[in-house]
């Protein structure tokens, strides 16, 4: 039943209508809870065989962020310490010096950080260096 269709309608079938979306809602959510289950079986047999499991999902089916021991802004600024490099140089360079991503727009991200003035100078035009 479309959205619209509700308008008009009277309390009883609005009431109705409320169980049924309640009904088909429970069974969607048993459908779900068991997938999950079986999703996980076959990612913790994935894992065990020694298959990388991909797409940056734990067997919970929450992403996992890759953890690093210092923040992006931390990693550039050592990198770029007494160097001056472009946005990309400085992308690849933190990657290559054991900074962990999976963001498909790291690029845009290195070059938010060299934004900040706090920690990046502007040495030329899309060359940056540590403060």
């Amino acid at each position: 039943m479309a959205r619209n269709s509700l308008i008009g309608l009277s309390v009883g079938d609005l009431q109705r209508e409320i169980q049924r979306r309640e009904r088909a809602s429970k069974t969607l959510r048993k459908q779900h809870a068991k997938l999950s289950r079986q999703l996980a079986a076959v990612e913790r047999k994935l894992a065990a065989a020694g298959v990388d499991v991909g797409g940056g999902r734990a067997v919970s089916g929450r992403r996992v962020r890759p953890q690093n021991k210092s923040s992006l802004a931390e990693a550039l600024a050592n990198l770029l310490k007494g160097k001056t490099m472009s946005v990309t140089e400085a992308a690849v360079a933190v990657k290559k010096a054991g900074y962990k991503t999976d963001s498909p727009n790291f690029r845009t991200m290195v070059n938010a950080q060299l934004l900040n003035k706090k920690l990046f100078k502007r040495e030329s035009r899309g060359k940056y260096t540590a403060v």
